[in-house]
């Protein structure tokens, strides 16, 4: 493909021509060549990057497929998403995770880079064959047990102790299984009116200040999933100030929606960890901002609608996130006042890629870097009306207004998204 992105918005507000020639940007700058596209009033960003994708395959494929979620990463702007491992059979070998990134490769639409188990079978017990996931085709560096934490310390020690040898990383499902048994949501107000079993908020952060020292104690990396508490960013905080690395992610949905909308009954807002407060929300909103945070992590948690449309204690947990990231972040950084487009860059793109080393992913817009590219118009306001690509409806922010449009989305130099409307694979 060779086409000029004609008078773009980049993320610092410069207005140019970009350029791009097979899969590189070849100019930036006034030069223009090939197919011309006008882009005035359209922000050219890095693609999107999420370190916290359910794809579903192998095993549940009625939720989604590896295609079908590549579609929905690439409405949503993504470039890059990397799917966790609680499928069927578990992502904890060299055999699986090759399959997943297989599959991502023949839909063409982003880059699949799989995240392995931590213990086989996600039991918390007996190390999964991380080392080989490394080694293997798929270049496995994060691991993570997710939908489940790796509750017993000293497993988590020897994980953390492990994947150092390759500079991997172990990213945490912070949940105290003792204090979340049969927990519905957000321990408090709501919950107690309700007469839905709590989920504290020190059952997350227990398992963060543990992990967070004993990452200190192995000099390893820790990535933080899905962050939910004001007490969470507490610990996260003192972490990185003695040095620790630790990383951090929150989900749009954390970010947004808070346990009031439990008052409906309506399944699709039954999430793991749970919406909690308006006061939990507006210091995940700050942390975002000042760097505690690190990334937006979607979370995209696809189910059938038997597994969603039924009595709230039976229904799985989980929403739907990666069409609608981009607008939850132009919300909170752009449209707040409070932050800006070079810092929702950091956050979907630049961070997120250097956590999971893709080195083709959250580059600078310049000549010779590889075309992975997201074009917003930030103008736009989408009613959200359902559960888009996907394969699944769980869609948590149907009925709402939401800020930005993703007009394109170029992967290797391809329209994978074009004026809106998929083009197929790359």
């Amino acid at each position: 493909m060779s086409v000029t992105l004609k008078n773009v918005t980049l993320a610092s507000g410069k207005t140019t021509n970009v350029s791009i020639d097979g899969e590189h940007i070849t100019a930036v700058g006034h030069d223009e060549h090939g197919e011309i596209i006008d882009c005035t009033g359209l922000v050219l960003l890095p693609g999107f990057v999420d370190l916290h994708t359910h794809l579903r395959q192998p095993g549940f494929e009625q939720s989604e497929t590896v295609l079908t979620g590549s579609q929905a990463a690439a409405k949503g702007g993504y470039t890059a998403v990397h799917p966790m491992a609680n499928t069927m059979p578990v992502a904890d070998n060299a055999g699986v995770v090759e399959q997943v990134q297989r599959l991502g490769e023949e839909a063409g639409l982003v880059e699949v880079q799989p995240i392995g188990a931590v213990t086989v079978g996600l039991e918390g017990e007996k190390l999964s064959e991380m080392g080989s996931m490394h080694d293997s085709k798929a270049k496995v560096t994060i691991f993570s047990d997710d939908g489940k934490c790796v509750s017993d310390a000293l497993v988590m020690r020897r994980a953390l102790a492990y994947v150092k040898t390759f500079d991997g990383v172990i990213a945490q499902h912070a949940q105290e299984p003792r204090l979340t048994q049969n927990a519905q949501m957000n321990d408090g107000a709501v919950s107690a009116e309700l007469g839905l079993a709590g989920w504290p908020g020190v059952a997350e952060e227990s398992i963060i200040a543990r992990d967070i020292m004993l990452a200190e104690l192995t000099g390893s990396r820790l990535h933080v999933c899905h962050v939910s508490t004001k007490g969470s960013i507490e610990q996260i905080r003192l972490g990185k100030a003695r040095g620790v690395q630790v990383t951090a992610e929150v989900t749009p949905h954390h970010l947004l929606l808070t346990d009031q909308l439990a008052r409906t009954y309506d399944p699709v807002y039954k999430v793991n960890p749970p919406l909690r407060t308006q006061a939990d929300v507006e210091a995940l909103r700050e942390a975002l901002i000042d760097g505690t945070i690190d990334v937006i992590g979607t979370d995209h948690a696809p189910h059938p609608d038997e597994a969603k449309q039924c009595e709230w204690s039976n229904a799985a947990f989980g929403m739907l996130g990666l069409e609608t990231a981009a607008s939850i972040a132009q919300l909170v950084l752009i449209e707040s006042g409070k932050s800006s487009w070079e810092r929702l860059v950091q956050v979907l793109s630049v961070v997120p890629a250097q956590i999971s080393g893709l080195a083709t992913q959250g580059q600078e817009i310049s000549a010779g870097s590889i075309a992975n590219l997201t074009l917003i118009d930030p103008k736009a306001r989408t009613t959200v009306v359902d559960g888009g690509a996907s394969k699944s409806n769980n869609q948590p922010f149907r009925g709402m207004e939401l800020p930005g449009r993703i007009t394109h989305t170029i992967f290797k130099g391809k329209f994978t998204v074009r004026d809106g409307v998929l083009t197929g694979k790359a």
